[in-house]
């Protein structure tokens, strides 16, 4: 009876464990986080960023307004780093860890602001006078519509392609 009853527990643990984890897998985060890594000459660069999904919603002058400064991602603002001093679309950025904030423009140039705050929950407590590096880059329009932000390092630099938008960002 007793190892009836042990087996049982352990059915019912087992069974337990397993809901739950179903139950978290189901929970996935509507903006998971993500990180993109790869070598622009000698300079390893990092970006993590928090991906969120288009969801049939106008991204661009809708949830995402123009002229206004944006995280670049989800939640938390998206970082950048490098471990060599770059050159970002022609201007010197010293190697470190920095938040990564875009200001759309319905004009197609859009300023990328690489700012020495690394740690910040979206562009909340966003400072200028913090600001390391601001840069213009031409946008260019995406083929089909890319579903969830995503970022990809490149030997020429950078790009974020979200929605039917890409915003990329040269590194020398």
């Amino acid at each position: 009876m007793k190892t009836m009853i042990k087996s049982v527990t352990l059915l019912l643990t087992a069974i337990t464990i397993s809901v739950s984890a179903f139950a978290q897998e189901a929970k996935k985060p509507a903006s998971p986080a993500a990180t993109a890594t790869g070598k622009v000459k000698e300079a390893t660069i990092t970006i993590a960023y928090s991906s969120p999904s288009v969801k049939g919603r106008k991204i661009w002058g809708g949830l995402e307004a123009y002229d206004k400064v944006w995280r670049a991602g989800a939640n938390d603002a998206t970082t950048f780093e490098t471990d060599k001093d770059i050159m970002v679309q022609g201007k010197a950025l010293p190697a470190g860890k920095y938040s990564f904030f875009l200001i759309p423009k319905e004009s197609g140039t859009w300023t990328a602001i690489f700012n020495k705050e690394p740690k910040q929950w979206g562009a909340y407590k966003y400072e200028e006078a913090k600001d390391a590096l601001r840069v213009d880059v031409k946008v260019k329009p995406l083929k089909a519509t890319q579903e969830t932000l995503v970022y990809k390092v490149n030997k020429a630099g950078f790009t974020m392609d979200w929605d039917k938008i890409s915003v990329p960002v040269a590194i020398k």
